[in-house]
């Protein structure tokens, strides 16, 4: 790699003016299953907001505004913040991993930018400009019938896609519930809602129509972070640089030539490589920043090899140290680390996702009560705090579970807590335990909650108060 490469942008002059891309249509081995996956990612992105599970719920919702999530049909309160806290962090030490041992794999066939422009956006801008030499020349044409025609399609198709992008994203937060009713009432009952959508319209026609590849090689910080993940080890995009350019180098292809006799590498510098990137790049001088590893590179020179009558795999998926000395890839120690801190929080999550209760509770003694005696029963002030962690109304009762012959008597009311979905209550209660039954003066309780069904469904451990006993 030439140092002017590392030092600039396969999308950008010198002078800092914007070079635009345009990548030939990209076809082979590689680009068919990233079209498969593609294809089934977007089908699972526009589905799934839309599917309710058994339990009523949508399996994602992130809706802000009312602080609800759902992820996987399992709904997530603020009190559950921790829970997303640590799943994001499993999330971000997973990328680290995933990075580390096989590069910017997720760029080139996961990631929704990539996915929504390389298989949709530009997908339709073949179907209506042509490949790479027709919209190269339309552009450099006056605005004739024909420039206008064909540019005007295109930008109405982008804007009718954004738009149609932007009430899916809506859909992940509202439900589908609510996008369908705001869908009938019309823009102008719910104004501020349709202002906000074609705000993102806005956005994701600006990304895909002009940005583009602009948002991997600026904007992403995952881009960035590949400059310190990626070492020696790691499997990405190669060119292989000992077989492409042996000790003479590159050199056009010749007819019933020996290459190898006269010392000339396999790259016949037919250039496939460049114009098949979607960011610009020339593979050829190494890992660069812009290379998203979506593997158009290889399959143009697979085609290339294949036509000449050379192997392929001059470009393939390997790390630096199996081209440049044969070695397979190896497990490191950093790589073992970030794989048992990976494993320690997912287990720890589905610790406390398994241990999670329907209707979180606390039961603390009133501040500055002590102990009554009536009769046979000391007595004892509590206030509860009782939280449903549900999308479905709970209905629940108080129960002592640590002693037997006990009372539970309400300030207010009766023994009958109806909580709505997602709602706090807060109130007092009395618990009364035979004197017989009590052996401290701080005696350890355990008071539970029951639903409809005798089901105890959480437990807090808390004390009670009583005559001092040696």
């Amino acid at each position: 790699m030439t140092e002017d490469v590392r030092n600039s942008i396969g999308t950008m002059e010198k002078s800092g003016k914007r070079k635009w891309i345009y990548p030939r249509k990209p076809k082979g081995n590689y680009t068919t299953k990233r079209t498969y996956v593609s294809y089934i990612l977007l089908a699972i992105l526009f589905i799934t907001p839309f599917i309710t599970l058994p339990n009523g719920n949508p399996i994602l919702k992130f809706d802000v505004l009312s602080r609800e999530f759902i992820i996987l049909g399992y709904p997530f309160f603020t009190s559950d913040f921790f829970l997303l806290a640590i799943g994001g962090i499993a999330t971000f030490i997973f990328i680290i991993l995933f990075t580390m041992a096989y590069g910017r794999l997720f760029c080139g066939w996961v990631c929704p930018q990539t996915i929504f422009l390389e298989m949709v956006f530009r997908r339709i801008e073949y179907a209506i400009e042509g490949d790479r030499a027709k919209q190269m020349r339309l552009d450099r044409q006056e605005w004739d019938e024909e420039k206008i025609r064909k540019k005007l399609l295109k930008w109405s198709i982008f804007a009718l896609i954004s738009f149609f992008i932007s009430n899916v994203f809506l859909a992940y937060i509202v439900g589908k519930e609510t996008l369908i009713e705001l869908v009938k009432n019309g823009p102008i009952e719910n104004f501020s809602t349709f202002f906000t959508l074609i705000l993102f319209t806005l956005v994701f026609y600006f990304i895909f129509a002009w940005f583009r590849e602009q948002a991997c090689t600026l904007v992403c910080p995952y881009g960035r972070m590949q400059g310190v993940l990626i070492d020696s080890q790691t499997i990405s995009v190669s060119y292989d640089y000992k077989r492409g350019e042996r000790t003479a180098g590159r050199a056009p292809f010749k007819k019933n030539e020996d290459r190898k006799a006269v010392g000339k590498g396999d790259c016949i510098e037919c250039g496939q490589c460049v114009a098949v990137c979607p960011t610009g790049i020339d593979i050829r001088n190494g890992i660069q920043l812009e290379c998203v590893n979506c593997t158009a590179c290889i399959d143009a020179c697979d085609e290339v090899m294949l036509k000449v009558g050379l192997p392929t795999g001059l470009i393939r998926y390997a790390s630096e140290d199996n081209i440049k000395n044969g070695e397979k890839f190896k497990f490191t120690k950093r790589l073992g680390f970030f794989t048992f801190a990976l494993v320690a929080l997912i287990g720890v999550m589905s610790a406390f996702m398994f241990n999670r209760s329907d209707v979180e509770s606390k039961f603390l003694k009133v501040p500055g009560s002590g102990f009554t005696t009536q009769g046979e029963y000391y007595v004892n002030q509590f206030e509860y705090t009782l939280y449903n962690k549900t999308t479905e109304d709970q209905f629940v009762k108080i129960k002592l579970l640590s002693h037997k012959n006990t009372k539970i008597e309400m300030f207010a009311g009766d023994n009958n807590l109806a909580l709505n979905k997602g709602e706090i209550i807060q109130g007092k209660f009395y618990i009364k335990i035979p004197k017989n039954e009590v052996k401290s003066y701080k005696e350890l309780i355990v008071v539970g909650l029951v639903n409809e069904k005798g089901k105890v469904i959480d437990k807090y451990k808390t004390s009670f108060s009583s005559p001092y006993k040696y």
